[in-house]
């Protein structure tokens, strides 16, 4: 691991971005330095907006503004992520070459005005950006201050239609099926007259309305992205120091993003957390999903997930990730402004770390004044004066120093795995199979809120869970190492080989929980033949033939004689389950005058292991039931708690001192909870017994220690 960054395994750090050149007043740069330290801020991210500020104009530089900064940061321990501009380009270089913008579906070019409005897989551009980066990264790459690279920023926001991409991707195309006649036969191209002799005849996709054509689409685009950040990857290595790392901040729903490709390619992966405030950290509250926010609890836990899965399979993995970018005061803008009522930032802080973060970074230290951000609150506010938001900030950064110890190389727990997967999250916005509520529009967001329904069943069931990509998707005796319970829900898209692997870790004594649409199709996006679901409804002793996007709620009995299992209702889509052996037990039938006949969740025991198909979306309560029921013979990590009440979760990590729990009460009012066995408290000098009660205050998080010294 790089040496920078076994450095930072000692605890979580706080951060923030820091733009001193916005300042209406930049000579102020000390007096925030100092508010940081004070603050226990100990790294900066800079530089990575502004190469009109670096470049002014065509070929001329202006890089020692950035010099005071460094400096001063390096006077004040603090340390700094030095960002490559190339996201965000000079009007210069728009004016001087328009052919540079992206190129939309329709057509149409993006105009410029925004950021990221440029074709970076363009080799003239490319010879733009690399001059800037060798400018930036030449002058400061090697200051003593910068610990680390980020690389572009947020990259992936467009599906790039210029020509000499559709005709790359062509070639692409043409390198993976070899000739026209396997392409055909394998897309099926005979549908509505699609035959193609040529590779030349292959359609621009703006006009596409098969499948297979997308996924690839899809697939090509996100390697695009991932293979433009490699290249300024290799750039910045031959300039930098080897011990300094290299990262980027990630927006996970780009449409061109693969995280796990992208995170190949660095040292550590990071990211966007953003979540709403105020009473969307109830735990009680249920989101809409699909945003590039967390707008309910258990979301922001998930994306936690994913951000710690991206890097997983690398052989340095357990570093954890860095939050490149959280909400301080609010995010996004006026219409969105929520600021956190108190303890709340202390609590998504705090619910980061127990997920593996090794800094939790704040966009940004001070709101901006002028731009399109104006009412994204910083840490100070447009007054520049430390308030409520920067006081609890410094709680947090006291907390984190104290907690330091403990947390020094702790790896989170997990108890189900949940499978994600780009493919299937890509087939489903091409023809999503639920509807925006309320609408009959397609949800383009369709496999999020898949996933997340389910991922919130686990939340409730007071599980804790870990992110698997499928592209990590290791081998079964690997995956029922790590988890006991596994969800896979959604994978349309399911290659033999995930669905193999999943079938043997059943097989090995896993309990397997398969969600609606999975195994329907293939990971070349066409609909399989044979008995649905593949692979793993003939372990199931289940299958289907119909299915049905559901008009309105449908009331689900529970039918088994197991008593975790509860009525309720199914939503959204439904796979209509046979039972096909008689070893297989229904758990939910319908209760409906049609699909009466047809179940909604069966079970079957395979050896020690268990396989349960859910062939629809269930309300909130008989979800978390079915979850519940699944894991209760798990061999889990036991928490503390005595009964935990339904707003309080319990994460935990295990260093070489213990294992460390952080128990939130995600509510406004007090809870009480009693604990089973020792704990100490790790941010203050109270220690609990067995049975002792604990009232934890409303929007509260405590950290408590076990074992060790």
């Amino acid at each position: 691991m790089n040496d920078r960054l076994r450095a930072w395994r000692g605890g979580p750090r706080l951060g923030v971005a820091y733009y001193n050149e916005y300042l209406p007043d930049p000579s102020r740069l000390e007096t925030d330095l100092r508010l940081m330290a004070e603050a226990g801020i100990t790294c900066i991210r800079v530089g990575e907006s502004v190469w009109s500020t670096w470049e002014p104009q065509d070929g001329v530089f202006d890089l020692e503004w950035m010099t005071p900064v460094l400096d001063g940061a390096s006077e004040h321990g603090i340390d700094v992520i030095l960002g490559t501009p190339t996201y965000a380009i000079p009007p210069w270089l728009a004016r001087k070459h328009p052919e540079l913008a992206v190129v939309r579906k329709d057509g149409a070019a993006v105009p410029w005005g925004g950021r990221q409005e440029v074709d970076y897989t363009s080799e003239l551009f490319r010879g733009y950006a690399e001059r800037v980066i060798r400018a930036v990264l030449g002058a400061h790459g090697r200051h003593p201050a910068v610990v680390g690279i980020q690389l572009d920023n947020e990259a992936g926001l467009h599906l790039i239609h210029n020509d000499h991409v559709v005709a790359r991707f062509r070639a692409w195309v043409a390198g993976r099926y070899g000739d026209v006649e396997t392409l055909n036969r394998e897309w099926g191209l005979a549908y509505w007259s699609h035959r193609i002799a040529d590779w030349d005849e292959l359609w621009a996709p703006g006009g596409n309305t098969t499948p297979a054509y997308d996924l690839a689409w899809r697939r090509f685009q996100a390697e695009l992205t991932a293979e433009f950040l490699g290249w300024q990857a290799g750039i910045a290595r031959e300039i930098v120091a080897g011990e300094t790392f290299l990262t980027t901040c990630i927006a996970y729903q780009r449409p061109a993003m693969d995280d796990v490709a992208v995170g190949a390619r660095l040292d550590i992966a990071s990211g966007n957390a953003y979540y709403l405030a105020q009473d969307a950290l109830d735990l009680s509250v249920e989101g809409a999903g699909g945003q590039w926010y967390a707008d309910d609890v258990p979301q922001l836990i998930l994306m936690a997930e994913r951000m710690r899965a991206t890097g997983f399979d690398r052989p340095d993995a357990h570093g954890g990730f860095l939050v490149t970018e959280t909400g301080a005061a609010s995010i996004a803008n006026a219409w969105l402004t929520r600021p956190p009522y108190d303890g709340q930032l202390a609590q998504a802080a705090w619910l980061l770390a127990a997920r593996g973060a090794r800094l939790v970074s704040y966009w940004h230290w001070h709101t901006l004044h002028s731009g399109h951000e104006v009412h994204w609150g910083g840490v100070l506010g447009h007054d520049l004066e430390p308030g409520r938001v920067y006081d609890e900030i410094a709680g947090i950064g006291r907390q984190f120093g104290r907690a330091a110890e403990w947390l020094a190389d702790a790896e989170p727990d997990a108890d189900i795995g949940i499978v994600y997967a780009h493919d299937s999250e890509w087939m489903m916005a091409f023809e999503p199979p639920l509807a925006v509520p309320g609408t009959d529009a397609p949800d383009r967001k369709a496999y999020a809120r898949i996933v997340g329904d389910f991922g919130r069943a686990a939340v409730d069931a007071g599980l804790q869970i870990g992110y698997v990509n499928e592209r990590q998707l290791p081998s079964a005796v690997e995956l029922f190492a790590r988890f006991p319970v596994v969800i896979a829900a959604g994978l349309i898209a399911a290659s033999d080989r995930t669905l193999k692997t999943l079938a043997e870790y059943v097989r090995l004594g896993g309990r397997l929980i398969v969600g609606p649409r999975t195994g329907y199709a293939d990971d070349q996006g066409r609909m399989r033949q044979g008995p649905a679901p593949a692979v793993l409804g003939s372990l199931a002793g289940v299958r289907y033939q119909e299915f049905a996007a559901l008009a309105g709620p449908v009331a689900v009995d529970a039918v088994s004689a197991r008593r975790g299992v509860i009525a309720g209702q199914a939503h959204g889509w439904m796979d209509a389950l046979d039972l096909a052996d008689p070893d297989a037990e229904v758990l939910l039938r319908y209760r409906h005058p049609h699909f009466g006949r047809w179940a909604a969740a069966v079970c079957r025991e395979v050896g020690e292991g268990t396989v349960t198909v859910i062939g629809t979306l269930l309300d909130r309560e008989a979800l978390k039931a079915l979850v519940v029921e699944v894991a209760a013979s798990a061999s889990l990590v036991v928490s503390p708690l005595a009964e935990r009440p339904d707003t309080v979760t319990a994460h935990s990590l295990v260093s070489e001192h213990g294992r460390v729990w952080v128990v939130h009460n995600w509510s406004p009012e007090p809870q009480s909870v009693h604990v089973t066995r020792s704990v100490a408290s790790v941010l203050e000098d109270a220690a609990y017994g067995a049975g002792d009660e604990i009232i934890l205050r409303g929007w509260d998080v405590r950290v408590w220690c076990e074992g060790g010294d």
